[in-house]
């Protein structure tokens, strides 16, 4: 196939794949279109079959450590730790919606960093509803600040993030030298997604709630705590003595497996469901999809608009560029295409990339698979978000908090050093 059909087939079926994983049509998973979008762009030579192997080869480390961590994140959920957070933000936020959305913001920025965004969408909003049910608040803020934190509270740890691991694989960086160079970004955007979110829904938090009456402290699950804090001293070794976190991940989801099967509370096919199989299919078959469109010109098109250095203006830039291609193409597969461009230039720039891609698709629907999970489990709950609401809440977060954050990456970079 010459270049220019070679780059028309691949585009064409990387819109096709992100339009079906937005629209879902009769309820497919994302993987029945994407899989069969991977075997054609191979198949009609958009892209090479060893190009082909060696993007499954880099992917598939990743792709087992996010099997680990939704194992893991499941499990935690089984032992009773996000009905016990539940617990504790009614018990101690009784009548007081504003502190309920602090605790809200806590939770939800811990639980994104340590356990995956996926765990916050899917296992902490629904929690999140219940509470609000029985305080009697409003729970539009606190809602709404799962799907936020969910993006923002990503950036802090490679694990936190598909787009985080994909990003520390190029950067070159060690685990602790990644979350150093994060930390004050992302204290920054949660900062301002707070006051942002605060003012916004400012009527609904105003509204009173009775207080109901106070009961026994939650029981926390402590060994899945003691589990989740083994594992991440894992990541941490892991990183420092060469070894993938893959495998610390997978350890400390098969000590929570293990004691789960013993004590019946799981079953083997309850695992397998945890690792999201379909899921991880389409993020195999869209890295092959996206690596065909970028072979096929979309990298060096690009590369014209990736801008040079590492001063506080480039990284800016990069940024700015980052979150525009996440809202165009999704985030997973911006960070797929602009990690190549931006690794030469050395981590300062590959972590400007995450802060876009990150950050930037609190803006729209299609930014994240996160946003558009999340925006299904709300349904589910007899609600709804409407478009104008959520684009507007993004126009007021993402280019605040975003410049903040690039600001603060670069003071970061001046004291740690890349």
């Amino acid at each position: 196939m010459n270049t220019w059909g070679a780059e028309v087939v691949s585009a064409g079926l990387l819109i096709a794949v992100l339009v079906c994983a937005v629209v879902r049509p009769w309820g497919w998973p994302e993987a029945v279109v994407a899989v069969p979008a991977a075997g054609a762009v191979v198949a009609c030579g958009a892209i090479s079959l060893d190009h082909a192997r060696a993007e499954a080869e880099r992917l598939g480390p990743v792709i087992g450590f996010l099997a680990a961590v939704l194992v893991l994140a499941q499990l935690c959920d089984d032992d009773g730790l996000f009905h016990a957070c539940g617990a504790w933000m009614a018990r101690t936020a009784a009548g007081r919606p504003r502190r309920l959305l602090v605790q809200v913001f806590a939770v939800a920025s811990l639980i994104t960093a340590v356990l995956s965004l996926d765990a916050t969408v899917v296992l902490l909003t629904p929690v999140v509803f219940a509470t609000a049910a029985r305080l009697d608040v409003r729970p539009r803020p606190h809602v709404y600040a799962c799907t936020h934190l969910s993006n923002t509270a990503s950036l802090l740890l490679p694990v936190s993030n598909l787009t985080n691991l994909l990003a520390f694989a190029a950067s070159g960086l060690t685990f602790t030298r990644f979350a150093a160079l994060m930390a004050l970004p992302w204290v920054v955007a949660i900062g301002v997604e707070y006051v942002v979110l605060r003012r916004f829904f400012a009527s609904d938090l105003d509204a009173g709630a009775p207080a109901p009456p106070g009961g026994e402290p939650p029981e926390l699950p402590l060994f899945a705590l003691l589990t989740v804090a083994g594992t991440l001293g894992g990541f941490v070794l892991s990183s420092a003595v060469g070894i993938d976190p893959a495998w610390a991940a997978a350890a400390g989801a098969l000590v929570l497996a293990v004691r789960a099967l013993v004590r019946r509370r799981t079953t083997p096919a309850a695992l397998v469901r945890a690792t999201a199989l379909p899921f991880l299919a389409f993020v195999l078959a869209l890295g092959i999809v996206v690596r065909a469109v970028v072979d096929n010109g979309l990298a060096s098109g690009l590369a014209h608009l990736v801008p040079a250095g590492t001063g506080l203006p480039a990284l800016l830039g990069v940024a700015a560029l980052a979150a525009v291609l996440a809202n165009v193409i999704n985030n997973l597969p911006a960070v797929l295409v602009l990690l190549p461009l931006t690794a030469p230039t050395g981590p300062g720039a590959v972590l400007a990339v995450l802060l876009g891609v990150n950050i930037g698709p609190n803006l729209t629907y299609a930014g994240s698979l996160a946003t558009l999970l999340w925006r299904r489990i709300v349904r589910e709950h007899d609600s709804d978000v409407h478009l104008g609401e959520f684009t507007r809440l993004g126009l007021l977060v993402v280019p605040l908090a975003l410049t903040l954050a690039v600001l603060a990456l670069w003071g970061s970079l001046h004291v740690l050093g890349g």
